[in-house]
């Protein structure tokens, strides 16, 4: 696998980032979360050292930020 891509939003309850990949083939994923960017970034890539094979390991991994807008005070 050359690419993953993480779904990562904001945790409303405790305000962290929660990041997770679901494995393509439906045995799996990685969830972790961290209390900053660069913290959760630490937590993904240690998360998918442990998950994949050295051999595996995927060389990209992608991060995708869902977040909807809120406008307020229209």
């Amino acid at each position: 696998m050359d690419e993953i891509v993480f779904q990562v939003e904001p945790c409303e309850e405790s305000g962290v980032l929660v990041a997770s990949w679901d494995a393509p083939t439906g045995l799996g994923g990685i969830t972790t979360q961290g209390a900053d960017l660069r913290e959760l970034q630490e937590q993904v890539a240690e998360a998918v050292r442990c998950h994949f094979e050295p051999a595996a390991i995927p060389r990209k991994i992608r991060f995708h930020f869902i977040a909807d807008p809120v406008l307020v005070g229209l």
